[in-house]
């Protein structure tokens, strides 16, 4: 049996791996020239624990987490407005929680593709998709300039993200199921020992409103910052034409000199997107599949998109991994969506709560927020703040 698989990010990789195992063929195939070496911090909990432990990948992931102490609101003096325990969270969230960078998350899903033997899989980065096709009878797709067409495989399977071309090609356009959530998020790394040292184990996060700038230090003398601000134009992804650090520079200046630092040293094409969810009626269609946020993406504020992408490719890769003929593909991919969607669907119930109040509109909404983040220091108060936080998915 053979899988082409269309990116090389977390769920693609860990679907990747699973098939493999399971003594399929498969070909990934990724735009980007080479692994991403950007991205933003994301907590590591709830299914993905209880799916990374099963298969394997849970050691290689807890070797490259960070150790978070503390998540700080602050004003633009740096000075804290409201923290909350990070440890705490951990505990009342059932103790295994992992602060960790996207870009060791994905590189942690490469490494665990030496587990399967040689030749079972086959990674192509720099493979731009221009065509995706499938139906019952096999599925296939073109990439490069020239449109180079693939051999039929037997299983296609989108893990390409909120703007997939999978998606787009076998089951309609993006506008059909992306739902803005009125934000934009940035993301990107810089270099300076100085902000470095002065936020180590830490979250920062301003505390202002329509706008976030969050910071965080890195193990070497890096710095990564994320930035969250509103979504003024329903989410058209290239507003002016000054460029993607121009906009963030605007956007977020006078929040303080660590946030214009990072502005200074932002690079010219960080990562910048809309904040939104990807609603769909199905998820399967002839011998294709969506993963990952190619499906069934919950917002970055939900915190559950890589624990999401791991349990997933876990789970498909149960399901469709032992399947040896044609036949029983079509009843796998139905009974993967049968027991995955509740799953999604919670965690983006989540994250829709989250970015009700993720970026406060008034000052009474700001003080709101703080004073709910200074009970989490009560008993009793800290368990119904953090179920609210992790939200049914967690358990």
């Amino acid at each position: 049996m053979k899988a082409i698989i269309v990116g090389a990010g977390i769920a693609g990789l860990v679907a990747a791996r699973q098939l493999g195992l399971a003594g399929w063929d498969v070909e990934v195939l990724e735009k980007s020239p080479a692994p991403r070496p950007d991205g933003y911090m994301m907590d590591f909990f709830g299914p993905g624990v209880e799916a990374s432990e099963r298969i394997g990948l849970y050691p290689r992931l807890a070797a490259v987490a960070y150790h978070v102490k503390a998540v700080e609101y602050v004003n633009a003096d740096l000075r804290p407005t409201a923290s909350l325990d990070y440890d705490q969270f951990a505990r009342i969230a059932g103790e295994k929680v992992l602060s960790l960078l996207r870009p060791d998350m994905e590189r942690a899903a490469f490494a665990a593709l030496e587990d399967v033997p040689t030749g079972r899989i086959r990674v192509r980065y720099g493979a731009q998709l221009s065509g995706a096709w499938a139906d019952d009878d096999g599925a296939s797709v073109a990439v490069g300039s020239s449109a180079e067409a693939l051999p039929t495989a037997d299983l296609l399977i989108g893990a390409d993200g909120v703007h997939s071309g999978v998606r787009a090609n076998v089951f309609g356009l993006e506008e059909n199921y992306l739902h803005s959530l009125g934000m934009r998020a940035a993301a990107f790394i810089v270099t300076d020992p100085g902000l470095n040292s002065r936020f180590r184990n830490r979250f920062v996060l301003t505390d202002t409103l329509d706008r976030m700038a969050g910071l965080y230090s890195l193990r070497t003398d890096q710095v990564a910052a994320f930035l969250v601000y509103r979504d003024t134009d329903g989410g058209t992804r290239e507003r002016q034409p000054h460029g993607t650090r121009e906009r963030l520079r605007s956007e977020f200046s006078g929040l303080g000199d660590a946030v214009d630092r990072l502005l200074e040293l932002c690079p010219e094409h960080p990562y910048d997107d809309v904040v939104a969810q990807v609603v769909m009626p199905a998820w399967h269609r002839g011998r294709a599949v969506l993963i990952g946020d190619a499906c069934g993406a919950v917002s970055l504020l939900a915190g559950q998109g890589g624990s999401l992408a791991i349990a997933g490719s876990a789970l498909l890769g149960d399901l469709v991994g032992p399947v040896d003929s044609a036949a029983g593909i079509g009843p796998a991919l139905a009974e993967f969506e049968r027991r995955w969607r509740p799953v999604v669907e919670a965690a983006q119930a989540a994250g829709r709560r989250a970015a009700s109040s993720f970026l406060p509109a008034n000052r009474l909404q700001r003080v709101l927020r703080r004073w709910i983040i200074r009970a989490t220091h009560l008993p009793g108060i800290d368990r119904l703040v953090a179920r609210q936080i992790v939200g049914r998915i967690a358990k």
